[in-house]
C-alpha cells in the first residue's frame, strides 16, 4: 500500500459523492487498496429533509476497523449537519472507505466533496 507524496502529485481531481442513507451501512467514498491515490476529504454533510429528528453514523473503515467521525449523532428536522469541514479535512489512504447509515430510510442524504490525489 503506497501513500503518494502529495507535493510530487501529478494530478488532483475534484469529486463529489452523494447518497441517500438508509439503516444499512453504505460505502460513500472508496479509495481502492491498490489505487496509488490518496483522497482528501474536504466536506462531509448529512441533510435531513424530514419532519422528525434522525440519528446518523459516519465512519472511516480502515483495514476492517471502524473509526467513528460521528456516532449516533442527532440531525434535527429540515437541517444539515457538517461532519467534516474544509477547516478539518482528513486524508483517506489506500483501502480506506467512508461509510454512513441513519435511523431512517431515504430521508437523510450524505454529500462529500473530496480530492483524488495521484
Amino acid at each position: 500500500m503506497a501513500n503518494p507524496n502529495i507535493p510530487a502529485a501529478t494530478a488532483i481531481y475534484g469529486n463529489t459523492a452523494v447518497a441517500a442513507l438508509t439503516t444499512v451501512t453504505a460505502n460513500v467514498v472508496t479509495n481502492s487498496a491498490s489505487s496509488n491515490n490518496v483522497y482528501k476529504l474536504n466536506d462531509v454533510s448529512i441533510s435531513n429533509y424530514s419532519s422528525g429528528t434522525i440519528t446518523a453514523n459516519v465512519m472511516l473503515n480502515r483495514s476492517a476497523t471502524i473509526y467513528y467521525l460521528a456516532g449516533n449523532i442527532s440531525v434535527p428536522a429540515y437541517s444539515t449537519l457538517v461532519v467534516v469541514g474544509k477547516d478539518n479535512g482528513l486524508y483517506m489512504i489506500e483501502g480506506d472507505v467512508l461509510q454512513a447509515n441513519a435511523s431512517a430510510n431515504t430521508t437523510p442524504h450524505i454529500v462529500s466533496s473530496y480530492e483524488q490525489i495521484s
